[in-house]
């Protein structure tokens, strides 16, 4: 059975202005003269709603270095898309904010490094960087926007947790994704000076369990246990080719925002094909839908539709095989080295991904 998408992920520009060792942008970057120009995007969220989607979120990299950002907004909200900016705040001033409003703008979203202005700015590689977000929030808020704030969460900053949601209420934020981070490509060369110890992660745990209890109606606070100290995998977008789909800067269409960690899988463009066809006919969409390509113990295994042998792009990174289970599942033949990879900490200072 094939699925319509849900959600569009329009991925504007890979140029950002921060340095997050964590970037979950793939290692090859799109140059700037290669991102796809706004009639080619407003195309492409049209068809994106004849195919079913309802929701666009705009993202990057930073989607405020493009100056047609407002534009592209406009045309996905004529286009009928629920419209959600992905922000790292930084470049998305006053003026374009209203502006953004006025295009038809529903939805923001900002990252924070932390609840601290030093150590935030240290992990963003950029100074000012918070006292930024802190100003754009206020600015979304007073102009009756939705906000949602993104807390990726490491070892740097997992004991604050509390700080963190504490501050998103005081910003005004309806919700707060508590997102541990998702060691591929960039965050690779920083999983040791990343990665929170078990005693963290239960602690995180704890005391997210506690403060959904505690802000119970006051803030939707969204987390997940991180991928390295989990029983069971997470389902890889909701299903590989499901619910989803990615349209990089340069116009590739991908079934996850990291699936061109995957050598081999050949995708298509936008400026070639148009976005039904390859929902439906994509190579590298149908490489993973269903369950006919699983190994076992996936393959037999009654949660196989559930978390549809985990995440793709997380297998192909620790064992070389992209059929393989994901080797966060304890059931994998791989799961040992899940266990000893988190193991390794260390304080090494970061590799910070700066353009």
């Amino acid at each position: 059975m094939l699925h319509k998408p849900l959600g569009l992920l329009a991925e504007l520009t890979h140029r950002c202005p921060l340095g997050c060792p964590y970037c979950s942008n793939p290692l090859a970057l799109d140059p700037r003269e290669g991102e796809l120009d706004t009639a080619t995007w407003l195309r492409v969220f049209r068809e994106a709603a004849e195919l079913g989607v309802l929701q666009v979120h705009l993202s990057g990299g930073e989607p405020g270095a493009r100056r047609d950002l407002v534009d592209i907004t406009a045309g996905a909200h004529a286009a009928g898309l629920y419209t959600n900016l992905i922000t790292s705040a930084v470049g998305i001033t006053h003026k374009i904010l209203a502006a953004l409003v006025g295009a038809g703008l529903d939805h923001v979203q900002i990252s924070i490094q932390d609840s601290e202005a030093a150590s935030a700015d240290h992990i963003a590689g950029y100074a000012g960087a918070f006292a930024r977000k802190l100003a754009l929030a206020a600015e979304v808020v007073r102009h009756k926007l939705l906000l949602t704030v993104n807390a990726v969460v490491h070892r740097a900053n997992i004991d604050r947790i509390g700080d963190m949601v504490d501050l998103a209420l005081a910003l005004g934020a309806s919700r707060i994704e508590i997102a541990h981070v998702q060691y591929y490509g960039w965050a690779l060369k920083n999983r040791a000076a990343l990665m929170p110890s078990r005693a963290q992660v239960e602690r995180a745990a704890a005391e997210v369990a506690e403060l959904r209890s505690r802000h119970h109606a006051r803030i939707v606070i969204d987390a997940v246990v991180p991928d390295y100290y989990a029983r069971y995998p997470k389902p890889c977008v909701g299903g590989w080719g499901r619910r989803s789909l990615n349209v990089t800067p340069a116009g590739k269409v991908l079934p996850c925002h990291a699936a061109e960690s995957i050598t081999g899988l050949k995708f298509w463009n936008v400026r070639e094909r148009s976005l039904a066809d390859i929902w439906a006919n994509s190579p590298a969409f149908n490489a993973f839908r269903g369950t006919g390509w699983m190994k076992e113990p996936c393959a037999s295994c009654p949660r196989r539709e559930l978390d549809f042998g985990g995440c793709r792009c997380q297998a192909f990174a620790l064992t070389g095989d992209a059929r393989a289970t994901d080797p966060v599942c304890h059931l994998a033949l791989d799961h040992a080295q899940v266990a000893q990879l988190a193991a390794v900490q260390t304080d090494a200072a970061y590799a910070y991904r700066h353009i």
